[in-house]
């Protein structure tokens, strides 16, 4: 009997050592479970009774049971790792069987599948083309090619406009333009009224850019000005080489306004054209940047009147960098009498001396002093080409007696030609006492519908894109998906007039040009976000997570994966971060969750247990040699 006890304590002891010794083994292993011996003593019994024989028969194995407990997290440069932080597994698609794992090191295959070291594809909640998470569960699989670009269906702009702004005069006197560069000494003058009285002394110092300048005259009563910076950048000769170090190895264009950097992204750049889209896309709203030459040249104009700062620089050329100072476009209603120096000299006196009395008040877009606020954004048409819209708004004399209502006029241009029948009559915004969006043109909602905008490539011929829709047909909004012509609503309805500053609190289009796939983000929702080139993302699909009412009856079959039994119970499956489900952390994996130190340790008691079993059977063949030597 002892001999049976013994035997059985070295199998017992021996399993302890191979499972500890698995623990140690995959200390390193991502997503493992460490596991430990469960066991139970022997006792002779009866079918109907305990037994007679108190004295144990020795010990056996009842159970290996897995640690499911949570292992450490930790980061690694792989955007698609994924570690659960909580409960649940990742649902792996072995050709065909379902796999249950904790190890989240994941990779596309050549197909674009989202895998696991050993081809096992990944399984999640799909999405349709719009990235709209359908609730099917498939194989994730990432979409390498281009996103189609989307044209601009609607556009919303959240403005204020001035309220303090004066009705645009018809009777001025447009000054000389005024470039700051010649202001070598403070320029120092004074207004003389009609009604007899004088200004106090202004003065405009040395070096003030064309921003400031502006400002510092905006505030006299009877005069207004617009400062503008306009650089042609082929007029430099220190830019000779700009077109070529386009081609040239890490190519960068930098622009300061007023000292403050400007973001332009440069990465991509090879032509003139380039360079103006990443300008114009800039978050700059004053600056803008217009091809020249048939594209072998570009004027850069920020219409605030900033100094402007120019660089470039490549591995071959540069780094070039040039200061430009702008110009102020003054003018004087019919209060202003006459401007007089306040030294010796003015060029400001003098500009009003040459300038030109005009008596108008018709719409040029080209000219700042025929509008109080302008401001842009991109639209994109069907191809994907995009376009430039801007936003005009002309204060005019309140209707009636002018009280309770007040009246702006606006007008629509596109990439230089005034759209929605603007070119013949303005759409006429007002606004009630509070200074809220009345309506436009006696519309409530503050929509203007574009319906006769035709995209045209920068020689002015329409470049193949959706055109206006035909003659007599409806366009209702909002614009129905897919849409089919270059219609677009250019929403206003949140615009106010209050006294403040004109500003542009929101502006937001829903086009966008095609783009290339840059990146992909994981949530900890589990959602796999695509990030494009062209600034936009969509959801390619979103990670399923299983759990079970009895976690410790998976089966493991290796590579770090559980099947499901009849002990496990069928799986509850479902989004990250829902329900009993953990969350997704996103570049990490989960390390394995044995405690090194302490099968360590357990190595060591198993050890000695093995050893006092043998000693056991080695004792009881000193005895029963004994016996056996008898005589």
């Amino acid at each position: 009997m002892a001999f049976n006890t013994g035997l059985s304590g070295l199998r017992a002891a021996s399993v302890d050592l191979d499972v500890t010794g698995n623990n140690i083994a995959n200390a390193s292993t991502v997503g493992f479970k460490g596991s430990k011996v469960q066991f139970g003593d022997l006792y002779a019994s009866g079918f109907l009774s305990g037994g007679t024989n108190p004295i144990g028969d020795g010990v056996r194995v009842q159970d290996v049971k897995q640690s499911f407990g949570q292992g450490n997290i930790s980061f690694t440069d792989n955007g698609l790792d994924m570690a659960i932080s909580g409960d649940g597994f990742f649902i792996l698609n072995n050709n065909g069987e379902i796999r249950y794992s904790r190890a989240g090191q994941f990779g596309i295959d050549k197909d674009g599948f989202v895998t696991n070291n050993q081809n096992m594809r990944v399984q999640g909640f799909t999405a349709d083309n719009d990235g709209n998470l359908s609730g099917i569960r498939g194989d994730l699989q990432i979409e390498t090619d281009n996103l189609a670009p989307r044209r601009t269906t609607n556009l919303r702009s959240d403005l204020n406009l001035d309220s303090r702004q004066s009705v645009l005069e018809s009777r001025v006197v447009d000054f000389q333009t005024v470039s700051m560069g010649d202001l070598t000494v403070d320029d120092v003058f004074r207004i003389a009224y009609s009604d007899g009285t004088n200004s106090p002394d202004i003065t405009i110092p040395a070096g003030t850019s064309a921003r400031d300048a502006a400002g510092i005259i905006n505030q006299q009563r009877g005069l207004s000005a617009s400062g503008t910076t306009s650089v042609t950048v082929g007029d430099d000769p220190q830019f000779s080489d700009l077109q070529n170090a386009f081609s040239d190895g890490n190519f960068q264009f930098t622009i300061a306004l007023d000292g403050q950097n400007v973001p332009i992204a440069s990465s991509g750049v090879s032509s003139f054209e380039d360079l103006a889209r990443a300008i114009n896309e800039s978050s700059a709203t004053s600056l803008s940047a217009t091809v020249l030459d048939g594209g072998n040249d570009i004027r850069i104009t920020d219409n605030r009147g900033s100094d402007v700062t120019l660089g470039f620089q490549s591995d071959n050329f540069g780094p070039i960098s040039e200061d430009y100072q702008g110009e102020v476009n003054i003018q004087s209603d019919r209060t202003v009498q006459d401007i007089v120096p306040a030294g010796t000299d003015s060029e400001i006196a003098d500009a009003f001396a040459g300038g030109d009395l005009r008596i108008t008040n018709s719409f040029n877009p080209l000219d700042q002093r025929t509008y109080n606020h302008a401001t842009s954004t991109t639209i994109f048409d069907s191809l994907g080409n995009s376009h430039e819209l801007t936003q005009f708004f002309v204060k005019n004399p309140s209707p009636g007696n002018g009280v309770g209502v007040s009246e702006w006029s606006v007008y629509l241009q596109i990439d230089g030609e005034l759209v929605a029948g603007t070119d013949t009559s303005p759409y006429t915004a007002r606004f009630n006492e509070d200074g809220t969006l009345q309506s436009i043109n006696g519309d409530p909602n503050g929509e203007i519908v574009v319906t006769d905008w035709v995209p045209k490539d920068p020689n002015g011929e329409p470049n193949g894109a959706d055109g206006p829709p035909l003659a007599g047909e409806e366009v209702v909004t909002p614009i129905p998906e897919p849409p089919t012509t270059s219609a677009f609503v250019v929403d206003l309805g949140n615009t106010t007039q209050y006294g403040a500053a004109f500003g542009v609190n929101d502006q937001r289009q829903n086009g966008y040009s095609t783009g290339r796939l840059s990146g992909l983000d994981v949530s900890d929702q589990g959602v796999i976000f695509a990030r494009y080139t062209n600034g936009q993302s969509k959801s390619l699909g979103q990670v399923a997570l299983a759990s079970f009412n009895n976690t410790n009856g998976l089966s493991p079959v290796g590579e770090t994966t559980w099947v499901e039994t009849f002990e496990s119970g069928q799986p509850i499956i479902g989004a990250p971060d829902t329900g009993t489900l953990g969350s997704i952390k996103a570049s990490s994996v989960e390390e394995s969750n044995v405690d090194l130190s302490a099968e360590l340790v357990n190595l060591i008691i198993a050890q000695r247990n093995y050893q006092a079993n043998a000693k056991t059977i080695e004792t009881s063949d000193a005895v029963t040699q004994t016996i056996i030597n008898l005589r």
